[in-house]
């Protein structure tokens, strides 16, 4: 017989194990259960307010004796201890009977019922265990008494409280009856009752096989077939010890793309491995998880965990937890969830759902609809499965799958080929429910907190009387059709044994065919995702030990390089995928393999990749959103269909053992206590498939090496230096179930908020690095290495980060959000203090700036008023999103650090909302929190003003003039509109002789431009505008629009209207104000320059020569190439570089300013336009004259396009002066990429040697030619002009 390998850790079971009542020790109520339960019920006493004073003792009378919790205990198990696995008692106690010992007395269904589990160790390695309880009937004398003296004194109470009209019992007595039921104490008593002389009592025992790797379904066979063994009438062939010490010691592994078929009590029993290349070992049936949860759930709950989001699976049913639980974790192949991972939480674990990391865990619930109940204290970012009620609670705004209804729609085919529905098949249907209510009351009501279920209802039982039955069961007879028995058995009795050619039955190849499918086709999505990632793997320079040593601060992998290479489609997904610890730790596998042999998962992926490219010869850099579905689904089944029907290997059949005389006897109905002498250990000699001369040393390597090649798992040798290097909170991966003393639990809370502080640095950092580097490349340094995109992922991520550290530790919290109920408190609180205290607010002065007038006065920063924004936008309705929405709106306005900072060191409220343990009253780890977060405000974040688009938001604006050389009032009519990147206001009238106003308006994103003008009327019509300040009331973000020009007839360039370009001012946060200096320096006005140049408020200035304005030009061409290489949400505006500061129009007028002749002809101002008027004139006249050089003609069609576009500016209804018309025509021109067409045109005509002299740069033949060229770069790019620039341009 062939063989995997020789050494003792390759056997099929590592331990036997037999649990159940200690009849020495009696009824020992299980004290951390119980003390779970009475924290939940106080929990929920104060949320309702209602105080309930039976609670205080800690003992729960209101829930009748067969239900309270009762101590379970390992009674026996073989062998005594395996070296490469030790035995842990606790943990299997725990998690073989998770609710405590179950009592039944002979009214109420015992039906045996079968789940598995499984325990990871620390380093990452998990065992599995597979349980069969059943009940047997209790001999014990004292236990029986006990029982009776626990109804007596539980009648007892239950009278007194009903009699004293005590609101509390009342209240808990109604709710262990029907809803529908009125308080009938009869009732209760009949059902919830035992009597000693008239009922018979059973307790639940369990028998489990403890494996290390998932044969699920080979476990469950030969569990049942023992079970069968003991309530059979006839004994078994052999005693039982031969079967389990069968399994125990002669039954192998079979190796990897093998069969295997050993003998269980009353037939053989096959299992099967996958090959080497094949997906890893997975023996659940998906069937049963896409029928629980309906294809749509399953892939949004697969998206969830993709995305490493808190999950929540919720059932009566243990099996139904695994069966999902592992199944959503085995459709992530080639990635692993890589955080805590407690499939079913034992009662007494329950204070691990207040963890604040990712985690993925399964919870009993009591009854069918009691989620009500259920108070988790982080539910922002938690997906919460309900899976009897066929029901996913999603967490708000997450990215849906690519390609997801392609994808759903070929799992649909898949499974409609086998005949599953793909809405799924909702086992708990509402009549079902309905029926059970109505047959079984109370006892339906009661029997779901044992550790058994109720799901399987004997219908034959149930429907025996009903007459409707009865009736159609004659019909039949009479109208000669045969009825076969209606056969109702429970789901876990044996089934009959099929006489087929494949040994398993047909409908378990199916399920195997099935699930491999299943699997397939998802696989097949992340082959088809990442083809190409490694291209994108940055490759160290160093040695492992130096990689590792430094792997924190590395970045392995090129983020933005790989997105900017996905579909569109993609990216909201993939942006977030990629920041995962699954991602993380599959890049770093990547890595590592190449000083070590591949990790398993990543061996098998990259092969199906290879083989892709084989077949598909694709391009690696072209990328596609066109769906590919998954090709190899018959070749995977088949696979799976040969090892079944050809079995390649049979064990040793089980034998009669070396057992003393008398030994092996058995009683119907009742597990023998075993031989243990006879299991402790294995066979010493003969034996064919074990070398048992193996080394413990060889043993553990092997053990490792089975692991990590066969199980999904992550066990490299470097594994754990690789996780302490690159994660948070590692040793927090499982909770150890062994050891729950207080001090174990307060260590783990502490490793928790270390683990909190240390991502929080991690991503403050992040944002930071990635934000700076972007705003490094705007000004010109380097490369940007963040989209908006990230940036949006990176603030979504910090949100998620912040809920969870308010979540941590919480007692009473209102809503989803955990920091939104603590901010509710803290206004709540503030408001009150404000109405006792009525003291009155001296108004902040406003600054004023005596040579310009008035300025905007400071904007109060005020936790609570930020509050109230969010609490005003319509559009969020959740306490999720207002949250979110605060988070965002702090980090724009660069006070989430001060915010945060009053919030938490509201010492009162904090003692009143948070345990002990929570992080928020860790006073070193607050104050280091806060630190990092105060480093957010060295960057501009639009994160609010971005996101919320369609809110109305309050603006202020100001008008300042300058006083000195003009009136401070005019006596015309004002105007002006405010443009931004996402709409403008329209024309807005200034109250006279008001040079401030408010206004509200649709969010207008960064603001651009603003149009002031004036209607010239009333004897102090010109008006000298030094620049227009506008404010964003909510973020806080203030432009000045810089203006410096007249607006008046007759004065400057005669504007009625002038086009300002704005610039965003630095944030002055209040204590700063005093130390900042009014006017930053760097905030020139863009038309300074031009304006000292040309008119008569400049005196003596400093002209650029002609290498400088060519520098200019090359530089204002440069910056609109740069924006429009951008990824089209990541530009920003374009106004700013063509009208701005060293925009286009500045550098042109440069250009058209050199050499020009003197600026005063008899003291008026002659203008750039002037010459442009000129020219258009004489071109209309050579038009006419028919005569016209010969050179001219090829000019004439430019020359035509040219008088076109300059007679529209001047025929324009606007009142926009001269050098505004220069601008206009400037935008026009380079918008419809005529400015190369133009410029010769105005350098060969003859008005040029009137107006220049001859140093001019226009007249320089080598000048115009060069200026031609740069301006022909901006021909491939499309250029679209703001709407207020161009308003009532006709052309």
């Amino acid at each position: 017989m062939s063989h995997s390998s020789n050494s003792g850790s390759c056997r099929f079971a590592d331990y036997f194990v037999v649990a159940g009542i200690d009849t020495d020790s009696g009824l020992e109520p299980d004290e951390l259960s119980a003390l779970c339960q009475w924290l939940e019920a106080e929990r929920y006493s104060r949320r309702q307010d209602t105080p309930c004073p039976n609670k205080a003792s800690g003992e729960n009378f209101d829930q009748s004796p067969l239900r309270r919790t009762f101590k379970s205990k390992v009674l026996a198990h073989y062998p005594q201890n395996v070296e490469y696995n030790p035995f842990d008692q606790d943990a299997v106690n725990m998690l073989c009977m998770p609710k405590g010992l179950s009592f039944r007395t002979q009214s109420e269904s015992r039906d045996p019922q079968f789940h598995s589990f499984l325990i990871t160790r620390e380093d990452g390695s998990r065992t599995y265990g597979f349980v069969l309880t059943f009940y047997e009937e209790v001999t014990c004398k004292q236990i029986c008494s006990a029982m009776q003296t626990l109804y007596q004194m539980h009648n007892v109470e239950q009278y007194s409280s009903v009699y004293a009209s005590s609101s509390c019992s009342m209240d808990s007595l109604a709710s262990s009856i029907d809803d529908g039921d009125s308080t009938s104490l009869a009732k209760l008593q009949r059902y919830n009752s035992y009597d000693i002389s008239r009922d018979t009592l059973y307790v639940s025992k369990c028998i489990c096989l403890i494996t290390p790797l998932p044969f699920m379904q080979a476990s469950r066979k030969f569990l049942l077939q023992l079970h069968k063994a003991v309530t059979s009438q006839q004994p078994p062939p052999l005693p039982l010890e031969s079967y389990i010490h069968n399994i125990l010691y002669e039954v192998p592994l079979p190796p990897p793309g093998r069969s295997l078929k050993f003998s269980g009590v009353y037939g053989p029993v096959i299992c099967q491995r996958p090959g080497l290349s094949e997906l890893p070992l997975f023996d659940f049936a998906l069937r049963e998880a896409f029928e629980l949860l309906g294809l749509e759930n399953l892939v949004q709950l697969f998206t969830c965990v993709l995305l490493e989001m808190q999950i929540l699976l919720y059932s009566q049913d243990y099996q139904r937890l695994m069966t999902v639980a592992e199944g959503i974790t085995t459709l992530l192949f080639p990635f692993q969830w890589q955080h805590v991972y407690v499939p079913i939480l034992p009662a007494s674990l329950l204070h691990f759902l207040d963890a604040p990391v990712p985690y993925l865990m399964g919870l009993q619930s009591k009854e069918p609809n009691d989620r009500s109940k259920l108070e988790l204290p982080q539910e922002a970012n938690l997906c919460f499965v309900d899976i009897d009620n066929h029901f996913i609670e999603l967490p708000e705004d997450f990215p849906q799958f690519p390609n997801k209804l392609e994808f759903i729609q070929e799992i649909s085919e898949v499974l409609l080929q086998f005949g599953i529905p793909p809405e799924g098949t909702l086992h708990c249907s509402e009549s079902a429910t309905k029926l059970k209510n109505l047959v079984l009351d109370d006892l339906a009501n009661d029997k779901k907190n044992g550790n058994l279920t109720s799901n399987t209802i004997n219908m034959y039982e149930l429907l025996k009387g009903n007459e409707t039955l009865a009736r159609l069961q004659a019909l039949a007879k009479r109208t000669g059709v045969t009825v076969e028995k209606m056969e109702i058995a429970p789901q876990l009795a044996a089934a009959k044994e099929k006489d087929t050619k494949c040994q398993n039955s047909e409908e378990e190849l199916r399920d195997y065919k099935l699930t491999v499918q299943l699997r397939e086709v998802f696989a097949n999505r992340f082959t088809q995702m990442f083809a190409d990632y490694e291209a994108f793997v940055i490759q160290p320079t160093q040695d492992m030990d130096a990689w590792l040593t430094n792997r924190e601060q590395m970045q392995n992998f090129d983020k933005a390089s790989f997105l900017s290479d996905q579909p569109e489609p993609y990216l909201p997904f993939l942006s977030h995928f990629i920041e995962t610890q699954m991602f993380a730790t599959f890049i770093d596998n990547k890595i590592v393999s190449l000083w070590e042999e591949k990790e398993p998962l990543l061996r098998v992926f990259d092969s199906r990749i290879e083989k892709m490219k084989i077949y598909n010869v694709r391009v690696p850099t072209l990328r596609t959103s066109s769906y590919q579905k998954c090709t190899v689904l018959k070749e995977s089944a088949i696979a799976i269909e040969q090892r079944l029907v050809k079995i390649d290997h049979t064990a040793i059949h089980p034998h009669l053992l070396d057992m003393k005389i008398g030994q092996g006897k058995y009683e119907q109905g009742f597990f023998p206590s075993l031989q243990s002498d006879v299991l402790s250990a294995g066979p010493t000699n003969n034996n064919r498939w074990a070398n048992r001369s193996a080394t413990a040393q060889q043993r553990r390597k092997d053990r490792l090496r089975q692991h990590s090649e066969h199980l999904t798992l992550d066990n490299d040798l470097k594994e754990k230096y690789i996780q302490e290097a690159r994660s948070i909170g590692k040793s927090l991966r499982q909770p150890k179930l062994s050891d729950l003393s207080p001090a174990v639990i307060a260590q783990t809370n502490w490793k928790f908020v270390e683990g909190l502080l240390k991502e929080c640095r991690v991503k403050t950092k992040r944002m930071l690095v990635e934000k700076m580097g972007h705003e490094a490349v705007e000004l010109g340094h380097g490369e940007a290495n963040i989209t908006g995109l990230e940036e949006n992922t990176l603030i979504a991520s910090l949100c998620d980060l912040l809920e969870r550290i308010w979540s941590h530790g919480l007692l009473i919290k209102q809503g989803k959000s955990a920091l939104w109920s603590h901010l509710l408190h803290y206004q709540e609180s503030e408001e009150k203090r404000e109405a006792t205290v009525e003291t009155p607010v001296a108004a902040a002065p406003e600054r004023r700036r005596s040579d310009s007038g008035l300025n905007l006065p400071t904007l109060r920063v005020s936790l609570i008023h930020d509050m109230r924004h969010v609490q005003n936008m319509s559009e969020i309705k959740t306490d999720v999103g207002r949250a979110r929405a605060w988070i965002r709106l702090s980090l724009e306005k660069k006070v989430l650090s001060q915010h945060l900072k009053q919030l938490m060191f509201n010492e009162g409220l904090i003692k009143k909302l948070y345990k002990r343990y929570a992080f928020l009253r860790c006073e070193d780890e607050k104050e280091q929190f806060l630190y990092h977060l105060l480093s957010l405000n060295a960057v501009d974040y639009f994160c609010f003003t971005s996101v919320f688009t369609t809110i109305m938001i309050p603006y202020r604006a100001v008008i300042i003039p300058i006083k000195k050389l003009s009136n401070s009032i005019t006596t015309s009519n004002p105007w002006i509109s405010v443009s931004g990147e996402l709409g403008d206001t329209g024309v807005m009238q200034v109250p006279k002789n008001v040079l401030e106003m408010t206004f509200e308006c649709q969010n207008l994103g960064k603001l651009t431009t603003v149009r002031i003008g004036h209607d010239n009327s009333g004897l102090l019509a010109k008006w000298l505008v030094d620049c227009v300040m506008v404010r964003n009331e909510i973020t806080g973000h203030t432009y000045r629009f810089p203006c410096g020009r007249w607006l008046g007839k007759g004065v400057d360039d005669g504007s009625l209207e002038r086009i300002l370009v704005g610039e965003l001012i630095t944030a002055v946060v209040e204590e700063d104000l005093s130390k900042q200096c009014r006017t930053p320096p760097q905030l020139r006005s863009p038309t300074v320059a031009r304006r000292l140049s040309i008119t008569s408020l400049g005196g003596k200035t400093s002209k650029p020569n002609a290498g400088q304005i060519q520098e200019g030009i090359g530089e204002s061409i440069n910056n609109i190439v740069k924006h429009f290489h951008k990824p089209e949400k990541e530009r920003g505006s374009l106004t700013i570089l063509l009208c701005g500061e060293f925009g286009l129009v500045s550098a042109l007028e440069q250009v058209f300013h050199h050499g020009f002749k003197s600026a005063r002809l008899f003291q008026k101002n002659v203008f750039i336009w002037d010459f442009i008027e000129k020219a258009v004139t004489y071109f209309e006249a050579t038009e006419e004259d028919e005569d016209s050089q010969e050179n001219l003609l090829k000019l004439k069609g430019c020359s035509a396009t040219f008088c076109q576009y300059v007679n529209a500016i001047s025929a324009a209804p606007r009142s926009i002066g001269k050098d505004g018309k220069l601008q206009l025509l400037v935008c026009l021109g380079a918008r419809d990429h005529l400015l190369p067409q133009w410029i010769p045109l105005l350098a060969e005509c003859p008005v040029i040697s009137r107006m220049y002299e001859d140093g001019a740069l226009l007249r320089d033949h080598a000048a115009v030619n060069s200026l031609i060229r740069v301006l022909q770069t901006l021909h491939e790019f499309n250029i679209t002009l703001e709407a207020s620039l161009v308003k009532g341009i006709d052309l």
